[in-house]
């Protein structure tokens, strides 16, 4: 019978724990953008508003 190859499990369970660490913080990246970016669009047309008050 063939002896079990510890350390290449090992590193295959690594190589997952990186790949789904590098999804999740992907996944929170993009959500992070996506209000931010909702949050800017009203604080730009008031400026623009603002600015046009000035005149």
């Amino acid at each position: 019978m063939a002896k079990p190859n510890y350390s290449f499990e090992k590193r295959q369970r690594e190589i997952a724990k990186k790949k789904k660490k590098e999804e999740k913080r992907l996944k929170k990246a993009e959500a992070k953008n996506i209000p931010s970016q909702d949050a800017e669009l009203p604080g730009n047309s008031d400026n623009i508003t603002d600015n046009t008050g000035d005149l």
